[in-house]
This record gives C-alpha cells, sequence and structure tokens, in this order.
C-alpha cells in the first residue's frame, strides 16, 4: 500500500473516475460493490489486484492498455 507505484496508480484511478465525473457511489454500484469497498482503495486501505482493476477500468469504459499509456 506504501510503495509510491502502487499510490500513482490509485490517484490515476481516482483522477480518471472524476474526469468520467462519475461518484464513488455510481462506480460502486456499476461494480456491485458498496461504496465503502471504493473509498477503501481510494484511500490505500485496501488493495486491488489485476482482475479489480480490468473491473474498475471497464466500468469506466478504459481499456487496460489505453489506461497503462
Amino acid at each position: 500500500l506504501h510503495d509510491p507505484r502502487y499510490r500513482a496508480l490509485i490517484e490515476k484511478l481516482i483522477k480518471l473516475r472524476e474526469s468520467k465525473v462519475m461518484t464513488q457511489v455510481e462506480l460502486a454500484s456499476s461494480l456491485k460493490k458498496p461504496q465503502s469497498y471504493i473509498a477503501k482503495v481510494e484511500n490505500f486501505d485496501r488493495r486491488i489486484d489485476i482482475i479489480e482493476l480490468q473491473d474498475w477500468l471497464k466500468a469506466l469504459d478504459t481499456e487496460i492498455p489505453i489506461f497503462f499509456s
């Protein structure tokens, strides 16, 4: 959780969500998760794995190669 690369990844996810004008509640709803799940990830209280990352990006209408380019 404290690795600068992981923090940069989550910060990029937050910026992407905000650029799509999507709230944590809306993202959580599309992922069928509680809002607290999104908050914990965005507050660095919980890690996400590659499968969850793929689900987040799909919900944000972004493909993995584009996200990492």
